[in-house]
């Protein structure tokens, strides 16, 4: 457990999942391992470019976001110790989107998933919502 007073520093990730994904293609670049998942736009809707993002419950950073799909990269320690480093591309995966964004759109009026972007996700909303 994590200290009251301690620093935080990484993804909180509470194992309920939003949904699946599609691994639509993978490739080596040096020692890492990229993968590309297609999802639907209600987990589009949060996915952000150098955000978190769990794939089958690892936590990962999000290096790359189109309007259908994003792209994560892993380590090869990661692909040693998780069941990812086994998927290839058709392989279905459960994804789980950052807690802070959900709370974030509850705080913005209960803005559907898929009505929450980076478009309307701006400075204005979020000093609107008090943060």
């Amino acid at each position: 457990a994590m200290p009251a007073d301690g620093r935080f520093g990484g993804h909180i990730v509470s194992g309920h999942i939003d949904g699946t994904g599609v691994i639509t293609a993978t490739r080596l670049d040096d020692n890492a391992k990229w993968f590309t998942v297609q999802a639907r736009p209600s987990i589009m809707g949060m996915i952000v470019e150098k955000g978190s993002v769990a794939l089958d419950g690892i936590s990962l950073t999000v290096a790359e976001v189109g309007d259908t799909w994003f792209s994560v990269s892993i380590i090869p320690h990661t692909m040693g110790e998780t069941v990812l480093g086994q998927r290839r591309p058709g392989d279905k995966v459960n994804i789980e989107n950052d807690i802070i964004g959900k709370y974030v759109q509850r705080l913005m009026g209960g803005a559907r998933k898929s009505e929450v972007s980076p478009k309307t996700l701006t400075k204005e909303a979020l000093l609107k919502a008090g943060f």
